[in-house]
């Protein structure tokens, strides 16, 4: 990251000019279409700004950084919208969080889509909501009424929150990490919904089949898997599990939406998996990122897949 490189970004922010209502990304550098500004995200939190670096950076920089913010809290816009100024520190140990502007407030509410969403922030690495899956949640709430679904690697539950929004006759949530589902259950609480319609089970995914099949058929299912967590899922090797019995949990024309958001891998990896696990369900449309992700390879950011699922004879005379 270079300081000279923030002339380009002192011009993005500068062209913002009303922060509106709900959370959005307002610079997206990881996308890689910025030139000595890979490393940096801007994000805005219904009152907070938060500036992520996702490489350690020299002191020129920070310095020059420093001085841009100072400047943009001069702004109009700025003055009567933002109550501080966050930096995350997210290439270092215990990801520090420090406040260049107002003060730290460790839980914020936003707003996406209409819906409320809690978030942690200066606690860990991730947030609690992923912003580059805006269109995802969006696209379940408008295709789940009356639907069963299940949502898999749930952590803190956006598609539930959404799918419920939607008219979801019930969410099953399954992760591994119970704290991310309580801030699951929080979410649900916020949007004011029945939560006697939402399940929250904190299992390992592969000791569970037998669990999820007993709330089952499903009409939708999301899977939304890490790239990688230790101990428990490696992306390349065990999405196929997943999708090897994914149809003994599927109602005939169910819809499964499968992400990855590895940069090496490509929609296609994906597909071609999904035909030689489950041929039965096939290949619909990729959803689109939204606009604030552009990015200089298409194949690089999140990867939103839509499926559906038929039986087919044989499955239906077994």
């Amino acid at each position: 990251m270079t300081p000279s490189a923030l002339v380009t970004l002192d011009q993005h922010v500068r062209q913002i000019d009303s922060f509106g209502d709900e959370v959005f990304r307002l610079f997206h550098g990881r996308g890689q279409c910025f030139e000595g500004l890979e490393q940096i995200t801007i994000d805005w939190l219904n009152g907070q700004i938060l500036i992520s670096l996702f490489k350690e950076h020299s002191e020129d920089f920070l310095s020059a950084l420093t001085l841009h913010v100072e400047q943009w809290l001069q702004l109009e816009t700025w003055q009567n919208n933002v109550h501080s100024v966050l930096l995350h520190h997210r290439s270092r140990a215990g990801a520090p969080m420090d406040v260049l502007f107002g003060t730290l407030a460790h839980t914020q509410v936003v707003t996406e889509n209409g819906l409320k969403f809690l978030l942690d922030l200066g606690q860990k690495q991730n947030n609690g909501l992923f912003l580059d899956m805006k269109n995802g949640r969006k696209w379940v709430m408008e295709h789940a009424q009356q639907k069963n679904v299940l949502n898999l690697f749930a952590y803190t539950c956006g598609f539930s929150v959404a799918a419920i929004a939607g008219g979801a006759s019930q969410v099953v949530n399954l992760d591994m990490a119970k704290a991310a589902l309580s801030k699951g259950r929080e979410n649900h609480r916020l949007n004011e919904h029945d939560t006697n319609k939402v399940k929250f089970l904190g299992h390992d995914l592969f000791k569970s089949w037998g669990k999820l099949r007993k709330f089952g058929p499903y009409d939708l299912v999301i899977i939304d898997p890490p790239t990688f967590q230790k101990g428990s899922f490696a992306l390349t090797k065990d999405y196929k599990k997943i999708l090897r019995r994914l149809p003994e949990l599927l109602q005939d024309g169910a819809h499964v939406l499968a992400c990855v958001n590895d940069p090496s891998l490509e929609s296609q990896f994906l597909i071609d998996e999904m035909q030689a696990q489950a041929p039965d369900v096939q290949f619909i449309e990729r959803l689109k990122n939204p606009s604030a992700f552009v990015d200089i390879n298409p194949e690089g950011g999140l990867k939103s897949l839509l499926f559906n699922y038929s039986q087919s004879d044989s499955d239906i005379n077994l």
